[in-house]
């Protein structure tokens, strides 16, 4: 029972810490999400084109051994 009584004593802080903490936050604006968000895709692109090209490159020379 006693361990009942300090974990609801200790919610409404721990609810307190959580709402100071989100003032905290300082959020980005849109054209900082949006630079980011295009470069996330570009390099996503990239990355994926780059994955493909080693993909045909491997099972070519698969090709070729088997």
């Amino acid at each position: 029972m006693a361990d009942n009584n300090k974990n609801e004593a200790s919610k409404p802080s721990w609810f307190k810490q959580v709402k100071a903490e989100f003032k905290k936050i300082i959020w980005p604006d849109k054209k900082k999400v949006t630079r980011q968000t295009i470069a996330v895709v570009i390099i996503s692109v990239i990355l994926g084109g780059f994955i493909a090209l080693v993909d045909l490159v491997v099972k070519a020379g698969l090709g070729l051994i088997l």
